[in-house]
């Protein structure tokens, strides 16, 4: 059981790893940290974010979080502002946005329809935040030609 920090509160957050996977994401406790606290502080509103991290990599380096345009509790639309802040930001670090993230407020953390017809980059992470339950449940995700599959998250300090 991982602990995600958000304000006064500690509240317990379930990492669903699968058994057998063919991608990974290497994701910083911080940035893990950042991306729960984001989606809480965003309710009731879906959040959403860019990850940076290595060239063509499977390595998170940070979260970036954005601003939810389409202002809905089922719906994103990254600010495009944040969009060009995150990833200037990641190249002067020598890196580039490898991924989504966005919570979902009333729904299990699988992409919906809308979310996979929207994936914009066969090579991106997508992470998806769910508050459904009581506890935050995290899963990641590839995207590729409208199939989805899992991909397990390894948190690192």
């Amino acid at each position: 059981m991982l602990f995600a920090v958000h304000g006064d509160e500690t509240r317990r957050a379930k990492f669903t790893v699968p058994v057998a996977s063919p991608r990974m994401l290497f994701l910083p406790h911080d940035a893990y940290q950042a991306m729960v606290g984001h989606a809480y502080d965003e309710l009731p509103l879906e959040a959403c974010g860019l990850l940076g991290g290595e060239l063509g990599g499977s390595i998170a380096k940070r979260y970036y979080p954005c601003a939810n345009d389409a202002g809905s509790s089922k719906l994103y639309t990254v600010n495009a502002r944040d969009h060009l802040r995150s990833d200037r930001d990641a190249e002067d670090r020598g890196g580039q946005i490898i991924g989504v993230v966005h919570s979902h407020t009333h729904t299990e953390s699988y992409p919906s329809p809308t979310d996979v017809a929207q994936a914009p980059d066969a090579n991106w992470h997508y992470l998806i935040v769910s508050l459904k339950h009581e506890e935050p449940v995290v899963r990641g995700f590839r995207i590729v030609d409208g199939e989805v599959s899992e991909e397990q998250i390894t948190l690192t300090r």
